[in-house]
């Protein structure tokens, strides 16, 4: 009976993605047409072969369409062939997608030549105590990096109260960061959101526009990337990394580390109704321009209209946080980063590790997103990492349901690095 009924569902997963692969050619053949029609020159999608650049990811290019692979779209195969040729003329293009959405923040990328993230900076400054001027005092810098389709608020509606200003005349300043393409950031469309373009912008950002010359580092979920490929650049600037369910898959060739990424993180699946939506975004990259043209592109109208459902006046940050990104910025980040970031990740550690910088791992055993094993593995390939597991939590509350003993852990670690 067990069997019958997996091979139903097994059945019904076949065909709705089946659906999707049909969906996807028909709105790449739809796209391509008003894309030329609005756009002077518009950034090709990637229905065809692979283009030779190790920055981007192999599941930009392999993510199998039957469709597609019976030649449904072979003029489709011919626009992807000439990015190449026209990825000049499309940098410096500063034209807001159709799709997108034009409110001011969405667009600020397009006013400003000097452009820089969006850093919400907490710092406690030096105080005098009633004897007179407390001693010197060392400052201690951290860098906060959020997850996938979130931003700074991640730290700042969450952790951040809990942090108090430590003994032994030390000053902490806090620097919680929204990553390009993300919040209140720039959402530029020219750009590829490679793994390098994220650490480009927060050094320019954070570490040259407050002229740090050491820092730790605090990532959750996509921002563990980030912050080990900021760290291996900068290995003799960071005192510590602290990475909250890091998505690592290495451990074998890259373009299997890259498919093995999107296959855990992205499964195709019916259930649950998160991780089916998750799937249809990061295999199709139409069928998720379209849901953010109707979404993310009105996330203002949205945003106004929950407001009037829930009688609130203020959203709750993580939904509001959905829809802040484009199609571009979260399509390039998922692959680029979380993705084809995977096959850089044992280098990054390496390089830590061999500059002797404390790197911290803290993982929910509870949690579906990111598996444990992932952090299994990465102690097992470096056995000098620390590892804690905490205990019936998974991917978010791993922070959220323990924030104070999440704040006391963090303490420690700075402390003792």
């Amino acid at each position: 009976m067990e069997k019958k009924v997996k091979a139903l569902l097994d059945t019904i997963t076949f065909l709705v993605f089946l659906f999707f692969d049909f969906v996807d050619v028909v709105l790449c053949v739809a796209y391509k047409l008003i894309d030329e029609l609005f756009e002077a020159k518009p950034f090709p999608c990637y229905c065809g072969k692979k283009l030779e650049t190790k920055e981007l990811s192999e599941t930009l290019f392999w993510r199998k369409n039957v469709f597609r692979q019976m030649g449904f779209l072979n003029f489709g195969r011919k626009t992807c062939e000439a990015v190449k040729k026209r990825e000049d003329g499309n940098r410096g293009e500063l034209v807001n997608r159709w799709s997108d959405c034009g409110c001011d923040s969405c667009v600020s990328w397009m006013k400003k030549s000097n452009q820089k993230l969006h850093v919400v900076v907490k710092e406690f400054p030096q105080v005098n105590s009633e004897d007179g001027p407390r001693e010197e005092a060392t400052t201690e810098n951290v860098i906060f990096l959020h997850g996938f389709l979130s931003s700074s608020s991640y730290w700042t509606r969450s952790v951040f109260k809990y942090l108090s200003e430590p003994l032994n005349h030390q000053i902490y300043r806090y620097f919680a960061v929204d990553l390009l393409g993300f919040g209140k950031s720039p959402k530029p469309n020219d750009c590829l959101y490679t793994l390098n373009d994220h650490v480009e912008m927060i050094h320019k950002s954070v570490i040259s526009a407050y002229e740090l010359s050491s820092f730790h580092l605090v990532a959750h979920s996509m921002g563990c990337n980030i912050a080990l490929a900021l760290a291996a650049k900068y290995p003799k600037f960071v005192k510590s990394v602290s990475l909250v369910a890091p998505p690592y898959f290495s451990d074998s060739n890259d373009e299997t580390s890259s498919s093995m990424a999107l296959n855990t993180v992205a499964r195709k699946t019916l259930w649950p109704p998160l991780a089916f939506g998750k799937s249809v975004m990061s295999w199709y990259e139409h069928v998720g321009r379209f849901f953010c043209f109707l979404i993310c592109k009105n996330h203002t109208t949205w945003e106004r209209i929950f407001k009037l459902f829930t009688q609130t006046r203020e959203l709750n940050f993580m939904v509001v946080d959905l829809t802040r990104h484009t199609h571009h910025s979260a399509w390039h980040s998922m692959h680029n980063v979380i993705c084809g970031g995977s096959k850089f990740m044992d280098d990054y550690v390496g390089i830590l590790i061999n500059a002797k910088v404390k790197v911290w791992v803290i993982h929910g055993d509870q949690d579906l997103t990111v598996p444990l094993d992932c952090s299994n593995n990465l102690k097992m390939k470096f056995p000098q990492l620390k590892l804690v597991i905490v205990q019936n939590v998974d991917h978010g509350t791993v922070i959220f349901h323990r924030k104070r003993d999440f704040v006391k852990s963090l303490q420690h670690i700075w402390a003792t690095s």
